[in-house]
């Protein structure tokens, strides 16, 4: 039985001003009239029904979440206690997924992500599902195909040579065809770090790097498994809680989930782990992490504008504006954004927007 999980309890500072702690850009209309978190629940139901997709958050945004996702059983919210990054954040949602539903498999995936082709993103998880089915210490992750030498995104580097065997120890397995196009599932040779600009050009050069769009298909228990082998701190802490009667399993979160290891799942599993296996996707996918994918994405006027709400931009150019309460008339300017949220009004130059972080950071002092 597949079932989805959505992580999002990330706090999207690089949104800022308009993604806060208390609401934060999985929460915010990017780009469109959907929040993040609706798009990516959307676009999973056609293939994995309402009552089978689960999403771990932080204890402040489950009324956000209720209030958004109004079909979402109750009982299918995961809180963390606190954000111990993403390899304890999975493995308490794969026991908590076992205990409903014990044999299930699950597709990991971010809350805020794009997807441009929805019916091929479905096809992608399927042909992954199929593969986990057979194979159940395997693990499949979807890289996507890279278009541009991109140094904010990590890379799967996967062997060249494939076959058609539907076998775990082969040095790839199983493709298929899908609406004229080829799923091909390649044996992963390494996950790397964000590279700088001229290793990024390699990358593209050779041909077999994947951008790392952290989405992951496993069996609850293999992920268990690994938990157990690699981070065996966070899987005995885990075994505890999920021991403890229902009584008191809130108050044991609360208590020990803190304790167990504060680290990524690449970091802590999948560059230990064997038998891991990636499809080459091709789903119009983009990691919506900075103003410069809102750029990519939304409508822009003749002079290349990126105009949200009441807007106005005379003689000038290339500029993203976001007016939330009060009209904003941008004149003369160009490559700037400007951005007003319910406390503040951000003016910048465009190539300052990787500074987000520092910049709130020092207004915040």
């Amino acid at each position: 039985m597949l079932c989805a999980l959505i992580m999002a309890g990330g706090k999207g500072e690089r949104f800022w001003p308009l993604s806060t702690d208390e609401k934060p850009k999985q929460f915010l209309k990017l780009l469109g009239e959907e929040t993040m978190i609706q798009m990516t629940v959307k676009r999973l139901l056609p293939l994995i029904p309402i009552e089978r997709i689960f999403v771990v958050t932080a204890a402040r945004y489950v009324d956000l979440l209720k209030e958004q996702v109004k079909d979402l059983p109750v009982e299918n919210i995961i809180v963390e206690p606190v954000g111990r990054n993403t390899a304890p954040c999975i493995a308490l949602s794969a026991f908590h997924i076992s205990r409903k539903y014990r044999d299930a498999s699950i597709v990991v995936l971010p809350s805020d992500h794009l997807v441009v082709k929805p019916d091929r993103f479905i096809e992608t998880i399927e042909h992954g599902y199929k593969f986990i089915q057979n194979h159940e210490e395997g693990i499949v992750t979807l890289g996507m195909k890279p278009d541009r030498p991109e140094t904010g995104y990590g890379y799967i580097q996967y062997k060249k040579d494939y076959s058609y065997q539907n076998d775990l120890s082969g040095e790839a397995a199983v493709t298929r065809e899908e609406n004229g196009q080829c799923l091909n599932l390649y044996k992963v040779e390494r996950f790397v770090e964000k590279p700088d600009e001229e290793t990024a050009k390699e990358y593209i050069q050779k041909g077999n790097f994947l951008w790392n769009g952290g989405m992951f298909i496993w069996k609850c228990s293999t992920i268990i498994k690994l938990t157990k082998a690699y981070l065996s701190n966070t899987y005995s802490i885990l075994k505890d809680i999920f021991e403890s009667s229902d009584k008191d399993f809130t108050n044991k979160l609360n208590e020990k989930y803190p304790q167990v290891d504060n680290i990524s799942v690449d970091y802590g599993i999948m560059e230990k782990a064997k038998n891991i296996y990636v499809i080459p996707s091709d789903f119009g996918w983009d990691d919506i992490g900075t103003w410069y994918a809102v750029e990519r994405y939304r409508d822009k006027d003749d002079n290349n504008n990126v105009c949200v709400g009441d807007t106005k931009n005379l003689s000038a150019s290339n500029n993203i504006v976001v007016a939330k309460d009060k009209p904003i008339v941008v004149v003369g300017l160009d490559d700037v954004f400007v951005v007003e949220s319910d406390d503040i009004i951000f003016v910048g130059k465009k190539k300052d927007i990787d500074r987000i972080k520092e910049i709130k950071r020092n207004v915040n002092k």
